[in-house]
Parts: C-alpha cells; structure tokens; sequence
C-alpha cells in the first residue's frame, strides 16, 4: 500500500516532536484517532462514516495524488471551496472545505464522486454520491 505524503509527513512531524519533548527518539508515530461528532451536533454530522484509504476507488488514489502535488487537475471546479450547503460534514468558516473530482469512467461529466479536504491536516472526506454522504478517509488501513 502507497503512504499518502500527508500521512508520512504527519508521523516524521510526530517523531520529531517526540524527539523534541522527550530527548528520545520515538519507535513509532502515534496515528490520529478520528475526531467524534460533538454531542451537540446535528444527527447528520454525527453520521459522517469513515472508509479505509485501501478501499477507495483506484481514481481517487489519483486524485489525492493530485492535491498532495498541487495539481494540476483535470476540471477548472477542482480546488474551489465547497460550501457544505448540505450540512452533513462538521460546521466551519466558508473557504475551510475544498473539493475535488474523483474521475468517475465512462461519465461524460465530472461525476457524483468527489473528495473534500479539510484545512485541518489529513481531514479528508470521500463522497461516491455528489454530498449525500461523506465518509472521512482512514490512512492508516
């Protein structure tokens, strides 16, 4: 399985905290534990699934690929700021959430799938069905 750049940048930053705070080297970087729902959160927050990195479709492996470089991507809407209209991912200032296309073959438009990212490090949302649901991407399975 690939390591996403986020994910190994995120354990080398760990390591050196560690290294930092403790004077020891750490044997291994601690994995994010996904962040739960507040308990006063709309029930469609509180319903936003996770899926395993290693379950994505192979086209959104592409398009992660494409953020962590920056692009370039395949459609001028990848990149904009997703509005969260539908409030189903946590609540956060317009301009948080970013979208981008997961290539959907054999469409002839963009598609219904799509990865949103997070301004928070690593928080990244797979949706197969255009905002219905979201499902936060787990790196480390």
């Amino acid at each position: 399985m690939r390591i996403p750049p986020r994910f190994a940048a995120l354990a080398a930053a760990a390591a050196v905290a560690a290294t930092l705070f403790t004077g020891q080297a750490a044997t291994a970087a601690p994995v994010p534990a996904p962040v739960p729902a507040p308990a006063s959160a709309p029930a469609a927050v509180a319903s936003v699934g996770g899926i395993c990195y290693s379950a994505l479709p192979d086209e959104a492996y592409d398009t992660l690929q494409l953020i962590d470089q920056g692009g370039p991507f395949p459609y001028s809407q990848d990149g904009i700021v997703f509005q969260n209209r539908e409030r189903v991912l946590p609540a956060q200032t317009t301009g948080y959430y970013h979208e981008y296309t997961v290539i959907t073959p054999g469409s002839p438009t963009r598609g219904a799938r799509r990865i949103v990212t997070g301004r928070q490090y690593m928080e990244d949302y797979y949706t197969s069905d255009h905002y219905v649901t979201f499902r936060r991407i787990d790196f480390a399975c």
